[in-house]
């Protein structure tokens, strides 16, 4: 049993990107649908799909990994910042800046998944799931 699928996520999309891989695939739900949408929307990623597995089998999320001249990934680095063991939450003027804003922080608020601009610019704060850039 795994106690913490972002982290997973995460630590898949950042090996296949160190690896050079085109793709990667984990497991769905709707909370790293959420997620890879946010990294899409920010450019991080190409694409991200949900897949039929073989059989009666759980759902599979295809995320298509960018790459930049030189097969240079889009994503350098990732940091699951909230764990299941430590729960982390800020306020809305308290939201972190991913090197000098060129990075993104994820928040889970009351109103979704946002990354961390439109979390100021609605005034929200929540719990800070992860940090890319």
């Amino acid at each position: 049993m795994m106690t913490d699928p972002i982290a997973d996520m995460l630590t898949r999309i950042r090996n296949a990107s160190m690896a050079r891989h085109d793709r990667t695939e984990m497991p769905a739900s709707r909370l790293k649908a959420a997620v890879a949408a946010i990294l899409k929307s920010e450019g991080f990623i190409a694409d991200c799909r949900p897949s039929e597995s073989e059989g009666d089998g759980p759902q599979k999320l295809t995320i298509v990994l960018k790459y930049g001249r030189d097969k240079m990934s889009a994503v350098e680095g990732v940091r699951r910042v909230s764990r299941p063991g430590r729960r982390v939450y800020v306020r809305h003027d308290r939201i972190p800046r991913v090197f000098s804003g060129l990075g993104i922080s994820i928040l889970s608020t009351s109103r979704g998944l946002m990354s961390d601009r439109e979390a100021r610019r609605q005034k929200v704060g929540g719990e800070l799931i992860c940090e890319v850039w």
